[in-house]
């Protein structure tokens, strides 16, 4: 049954303190914009292309239109009812607490070890720059700077934030120009390719397309960060229903758009699309010379990004779990408007994992990483089902409040929740990624439990 108890207001510490609203509307703007263009787009999507072929196109399209749908519920909400925990804190509104129990700290399990992955990946470019540096030193150099920033202000988080995003915005804009200059044969030094390279459009049929989708499926995590960022903005709603209202265009420009240019023209079955990726293999192709170091640069800018929003995003989801009864008490301790303890435990978290990959690459790193591999996808479930029941209720109760409304209500959520599904089931039938759904399933069971118990633990005390 939903949840009665869960209040209304933006979470506050004891005391009165409550978190600062530093982030201004061209942070958030900003981070908006530049959530969408995560390092799962310039890593990732080589292995999408080599298995999709220029079909990746249309799993690019599939799955864009499933996260547009995400965000527009998941805005909806946030509209609504502004909150550091975000999806969390909706579903403990609609479901009950064992649900915002459930998806906040799967969410905050996998923010912690992508803060880590994210710092090997950096630190693995810059050591390529300056060979005979430790990994792991680099590593630590980024966790203490960006830990640093998130502890001292959440205007520290916004300024890094937009300047990383507008790094990136400026880079895929300029590849994005490149490309269609030399697909319309005006680029100086090259000819348009026409249709030549998208002769072979499923080179491995249907089951090459499910490959490429559920790898486009996931290069979209991190679209959440800015609903979380918005409660902390001088004016959340504002913040909410801009970045939600302007999503569609993003996501068809960026990814969409960039995946078109690179099939157009690099033949699909490159070895370079994978060994350097799509991006510098298309630099490469039409002669941008210093393009393997220029996409270096950039990738690392979107790695270090996802690492410092990770951080930012974890530690708020966890003052909130907290703040609304659902974890240990001293990571809701706020100074200065900043949940301190949480932001540390969060970069402590992120750095284990590191030294995880390191001690135990076989077994426990391995496993931490399939426990995570589809933790986005348990979050959209319950985002999808939150607004399910919050329309209604809020419908009735507080009609002012739809600022931003999910389309075509409730035919398109229910649309959603089948394309969710769909999805599980592909994963089911691959070797790679049926792993990884079980043993996300596994934890998400024992969340829920964890969370349904403390819940009758609570209720018994009241």
């Amino acid at each position: 049954m939903p949840s009665s108890t869960t209040t209304e207001t933006p979470p506050q510490h004891q005391g009165g303190a409550s978190l600062s609203h530093g982030l201004k509307q061209r942070h958030l703007s900003m981070i908006a914009l530049g959530g969408v263009i995560g390092a799962g787009l310039f890593v990732g999507s080589g292995a999408g292309i080599a298995a999709a072929g220029p079909s990746i196109v249309i799993a690019y399209t599939l799955s864009g239109l499933l996260v547009m749908l995400v965000m527009r519920m998941l805005g909806e909400m946030s509209a609504a009812y502004p909150s550091s925990g975000s999806f969390s804190a909706h579903a403990e509104r609609a479901i009950g607490p064992w649900a915002g129990f459930a998806a906040g700290w799967s969410f905050w399990i996998l923010l912690c070890t992508a803060v880590g992955l994210e710092g090997i990946g950096a630190a693995h470019i810059v050591s390529g720059w300056l060979p005979g540096t430790p990994e792991w030193a680099w590593v630590a150099l980024f966790m203490v700077v960006f830990c640093g920033t998130n502890l001292a202000a959440v205007k520290n988080f916004g300024e890094f934030e937009f300047w990383f995003a507008a790094l990136k915005v400026g880079a895929i804009s300029l590849f994005l120009i490149l490309g269609v200059l030399a697909i319309a044969g005006v680029l100086p030094g090259t000819d348009a390719p026409g249709t030549a390279n998208l002769s072979h459009f499923l080179p491995h049929g249907g089951n090459g397309l499910i490959i490429g989708l559920l790898a486009s499926v996931f290069a979209y995590g991190g679209l959440e960060t800015v609903t979380i960022a918005a409660a902390e903005s001088e004016n959340p709603v504002k913040g909410v229903a801009s970045a939600v209202r302007t999503a569609m265009w993003r996501i068809a420009l960026f990814y969409i758009g960039s995946m078109a240019v690179v099939v157009t023209l690099v033949p699909w079955d490159s070895k370079d699309v994978v060994t350097n990726g799509p991006y510098v293999a298309t630099l490469d192709h039409l002669g941008i010379p210093g393009a393997g170091q220029l996409m270096n640069v950039v990738v690392l800018v979107a790695l270090l990004s996802a690492m410092n929003a990770n951080i930012y995003g974890s530690s708020r989801i966890a003052f909130s779990l907290v703040e609304r009864g659902q974890g240990p008490g001293f990571l809701a301790r706020l100074s200065g408007g900043v949940p301190r303890l949480a932001v540390l435990t969060s970069c402590v978290l992120g750095f284990v994992c590191v030294l995880l990959s390191y001690w135990r690459p076989d077994d426990v790193f391995k496993w931490l990483l399939n426990m995570i591999g589809a933790v986005i996808l348990v979050v959209w479930i319950f985002i999808a089902v939150s607004q399910l029941l919050l329309r209604r209720r809020v419908e009735r109760e507080a009609p002012e409040k739809l600022v931003v409304r999910m389309w075509a209500f409730p035919c398109l959520t229910w649309v959603a929740l089948a394309g969710m599904v769909t999805i599980f089931a592909l994963m089911a039938r691959e070797p790679d990624t049926r792993v990884q759904l079980y043993s996300t399933g596994a934890m998400t069971l024992v969340l829920a439990a964890a969370g349904y118990a403390w819940q009758r633990v609570r209720a018994a005390r009241a």
